[in-house]
């Protein structure tokens, strides 16, 4: 059977919609009536529905087609247009990006991926807001190495204790949200028993990888940025180097892998034989935070917590 593909362009007040491969064309409005008008367009028989996040907008549709079970995939805007240029099709409309995204869905079979909750969605929002404050406090204290006035130096002081509050009550409520669900509490217990991943480490790795536990080894580094990618032409070979995936999960690995490094048995002696194998120091914390995400992934696949290995 000729498999279905749906193509979605989200703009702020339409939706437009291309089916591959009979290539049927229509627009709906972004908005509720809309979302309902075009499940019922698309129909149950369809592998994938592709669409590209567009901040604000995006959202409530990526709920509804969930909502009515539909394989959703949600794509990166950078490969979008890495394929559009390898295919040549440089014009950038709404209409030929619906089209765009059906085709690029269908030809590269790109796999659904589970919607996150109203609860998860919510969580995300609240870590992308602390996201935000982490860098108005950096801002702050750059700003004060360089004030010299008494008054400007007295409101950036009140500015950063005024960030530090509202990041405590982010982190109360993500904590708070995190332990009334008894699945998302039982995921978080598991990964804090892991030597070197800490309460807010923990935190990051439960809102931007929910995928964790649900994937093969190799895919947990793949989609962290932590997979060595090769490089070899003919009888050259480059060196081996890390690229892409979640930025945000990488950077929330690197304290774990330095604390893991002191005070995981296994971690430490993995560390102590890449260092002797000559590796340098960073090559050898990317293999650290390797294991590490590969650890979790692992633990919570199994639903266990971390136990020392015996001797």
């Amino acid at each position: 059977m000729t498999e279905t593909t749906i193509g979605v362009d989200v703009s702020k007040d339409f939706l437009d919609a291309h089916r591959h491969p009979d290539g049927d064309e229509r627009r709906f409005a972004n908005d509720s009536t809309g979302f309902k008008a075009l499940i019922r367009w698309i129909g149950d028989c369809v592998s994938r529905v592709v669409f590209e996040p567009t901040g604000p907008y995006h959202g409530a549709l990526e709920r509804a087609l969930a909502k009515a079970g539909l394989p959703v995939v949600k794509v990166n805007p950078r490969q979008v247009r890495r394929f559009a240029e390898a295919t040549g099709k440089l014009a950038k409309t709404d209409r030929l990006d619906a089209a765009l995204l059906a085709r690029m869905g269908a030809l590269l079979q790109l796999e659904a991926r589970p919607v996150h909750d109203a609860a998860m969605a919510e969580l995300k929002q609240l870590h992308i807001a602390r996201e935000a404050l982490i860098k108005d406090r950096t801002a702050a204290k750059n700003r004060s190495k360089s004030i010299t006035m008494a008054l400007l130096k007295r409101q950036n002081a009140e500015r950063l204790k005024q960030i530090e509050r509202q990041i405590a009550a982010i982190d109360a409520e993500i904590e708070t949200r995190v332990q009334k669900d008894a699945e998302l509490a039982g995921r978080f217990k598991i990964l804090i028993s892991i030597p070197g991943i800490a309460r807010l480490t923990a935190f990051i790795l439960l809102i931007e990888m929910p995928e964790l536990g649900s994937m093969e080894p190799g895919q947990a580094a793949s989609l962290s940025g932590l997979a060595p990618i090769a490089r070899q032409s003919g009888r050259w070979t480059g060196k081996a180097f890390i690229r892409g995936g979640r930025a945000n999960v990488r950077q929330a690995l690197y304290m774990p892998a330095l604390v893991a490094i002191r005070f995981n048995p296994d971690l430490k002696a993995k560390y102590g034989k890449l260092i002797e194998a000559g590796k340098p120091a960073k090559v050898a914390i990317t293999a650290i935070m390797r294991k590490l995400i590969v650890m979790a992934n692992a633990l919570l696949k199994a639903g266990r917590s971390w136990i020392p290995k015996t001797a």
